[in-house]
C-alpha cells in the first residue's frame, strides 16, 4: 500500500519534516567525534587516566590477572558474546523455515551482519594498525616508547594489536540491538541500546584497569561499531528510524489505511 503519512501531514495543516540525509547526519557526527579524539590528544587524557588508575595500583598493573577482570569480564565476556551471536544465527536459521520468525527475516539478517561486521572489521584494523597497550610502554615499566597513532613508528619496533580495541567490541558490536529493536519491537529499542553500551563499557573499563587499553582505543572501537550498524541499518532496515504505529487519517475522509 502507498505511503499516505504526507497525505495526513497536509491534510492536517502541519507542515512536513523530511530527515537530514544519513551522510549528512555521519559526517557530522564523526567531524565532532574527531574534534574530541583532538582535544584527547592534545590534553593528553588517555595518559592522565592510565597514570592515575597506575598508580591507584601501586605502581603497576596489579588487577592485570584479577580473576574478575580476566576470567570474567575478559574470558567470560568474550564467551557470552559469541553465545548470543550463535542465538542470533539459530533465529536467523530458523526464519529461513515456516516458523513465526520468518516475518523477521531481515531484521535477524541486519543483526548478524551488523554483529559479525563490527568485531571482524576492529580486528582486522588491529592487525593493520601497530599500537602499544600501555603495560607495553616504558612509562609504565614496559620496554617501549608510546609512538602516536599517525606518527612514524622507529625500525626495531615489533608489530603489536592494541588498537582500536578489541574485546570492547564485543560488547558494542551490539549497539546493533538498537537498531533491530526499533524496527522490530520499537518500545524496546532504548533496551537495546543500553545493552550495546553497557557490554562495551563493562568490556572496556575492565581492559583499561588491566593496563591493555587507553581511553581512545574503546571510543575508536564504539564510533566505528556505531557507524557499521547505522550503515547497515540504513541498507536493509530502511524504515528503522520511523514511528511503528497505525497511521490515523483525519476525520472525513474516505482514504484507506496502510494497515486496512
Amino acid at each position: 500500500m502507498p505511503d499516505l503519512t504526507p497525505l495526513a501531514t497536509m491534510r492536517s495543516g502541519a507542515v512536513p519534516r523530511f530527515p537530514v540525509s544519513l551522510p549528512y547526519r555521519l559526517a557530522l557526527a564523526w567531524c565532532g567525534f574527531l574534534a574530541l579524539m583532538l582535544v584527547i590528544y592534545g590534553l593528553g587524557l588517555d595518559f592522565t587516566l592510565a597514570d592515575a588508575l597506575y598508580r591507584w595500583q601501586g605502581g603497576e598493573w596489579a588487577l592485570q590477572d584479577h580473576v574478575l577482570l580476566q576470567d570474567w569480564l575478559h574470558q567470560g565476556g568474550r564467551t557470552l558474546s559469541q553465545w548470543m551471536g550463535a542465538g542470533v544465527i539459530v533465529a536467523l536459521l530458523a526464519s529461513l523455515l515456516p516458523t513465526p520468525l520468518r516475518r523477521w527475516r531481515r531484521a535477524l539478517l541486519f543483526l548478524f551482519l551488523a554483529v559479525a561486521a563490527s568485531t571482524l572489521s576492529i580486528s582486522i584494523l588491529k592487525q593493520l594498525v601497530s599500537m602499544e597497550c600501555p603495560w607495553d610502554l616504558a612509562r609504565y615499566g614496559g620496554d617501549w616508547p608510546f609512538v602516536g597513532l599517525l606518527e612514524w613508528r622507529p625500525s626495531g619496533m615489533p608489530d603489536t594489536a592494541c588498537f582500536p580495541a578489541g574485546h570492547a567490541s564485543a560488547g558494542y558490536a551490539w549497539l546493533a540491538l538498537y537498531f533491530f529493536l526499533a524496527a522490530t519491537w520499537p518500545r524496546w529499542r532504548w533496551l537495546g541500546l543500553a545493552t550495546g553500551l553497557g557490554l562495551g563499557l563493562a568490556f572496556g573499563i575492565a581492559q583499561q584497569l588491566r593496563g591493555a587499553h587507553f581511553l581512545s582505543h574503546d571510543l575508536w572501537t564504539l564510533m566505528l561499531c556505531w557507524t557499521i550498524s547505522t550503515l547497515l541499518a540504513s541498507w536493509l532496515l530502511p524504515a528503522w528510524h520511523l514511528p511503528q504505529r497505525r497511521l490515523t487519517l483525519p476525520p472525513n475522509t474516505d482514504e484507506t489505511s496502510p494497515d486496512a
